[in-house]
């Protein structure tokens, strides 16, 4: 049985050379950073029911497709009748048994009424994907509450903060890998599109107080996204070059 215990030693010896390696030479040091991308919140501008959504969360929409539909009954019935006056008038106005005045008012309630009636109808204002709904068909939605986030997934970045000693790493246009966590095969090439001019301290979100209390600068990284892979609140892994 003696013979185990120097098998022992080496295999215990081999493991401390391997974390050796691993801190000081295995690879370049990952700082994470969240996924982000440009949002916009879609509201309802007027005060009615929903009546439905015609897509989900995840769906790709272009600009100007029908998101939700707001049933909007009195403004509806208010565009009907503005439309009926003016159409009324017109003849009289024409006749000369109308003032102006009188007919340019109806002209504009008509407008008016008919361009409220349009946000019954609530459409993208840009291309993106559906992120987030906020109510079910039914819901009361008031003016300004929103109705759905979109977001532009054909571009998103991270931030990532790196100490001071780093900052000679990193620079304008460089291009830097990074590795998705859930997908540890899978690699993205990102851009430095920014470089924080001044120091700060690590933000909070950061796990323990004492790594909070460093300085770092903050470099955002652009990265590409044509197939939607990343996703707004996912974490990457960013690679520092060795130098």
């Amino acid at each position: 049985m003696k013979p185990k215990k120097p098998v022992l030693i080496l295999a215990a010896l081999g493991l401390l050379a391997f974390v050796l390696w691993r801190l000081f030479g295995g690879g370049p040091f990952r700082y994470a950073g969240t996924v982000e991308a440009t949002e916009v919140d879609i509201p309802a501008r007027l005060g009615t029911l929903i009546a439905s959504y015609e897509v989900k969360e995840g769906d790709t929409v272009k600009a100007g497709q029908k998101l939700v539909s707001l049933t909007g009954e009195d403004y509806l019935l208010a565009a009907e009748m503005a439309e009926g006056d003016l159409r009324r008038a017109e003849p009289l106005y024409k006749a000369g048994s109308l003032p102006k005045e009188q007919y340019d008012h109806l002209r504009i309630k008509r407008d008016d009424a008919a361009l409220k009636a349009s946000w019954c109808s609530v459409k993208a204002p840009v291309d993106g994907t559906v992120l987030t709904t906020y109510h079910e068909p039914g819901e009361w939605a008031a003016p300004g509450s929103k109705l759905l986030t979109l977001a532009d997934l054909r571009e998103v970045w991270v931030r990532i903060y790196i100490p001071e000693p780093m900052l000679k790493q990193v620079s304008y246009g460089k291009h830097l890998k990074a590795l998705l966590p859930e997908m540890k095969k899978k690699e993205f090439e990102g851009t430095v599109s920014h470089i924080n001019d001044e120091a700060e301290f690590t933000p909070k979100n950061v796990q323990t107080q004492q790594e909070r209390e460093h300085l770092v600068y903050g470099v955002k990284v652009t990265f590409p996204n044509p197939d939607s892979i990343l996703k707004p609140g996912m974490t990457l892994e960013v690679e520092l070059p060795d130098r």
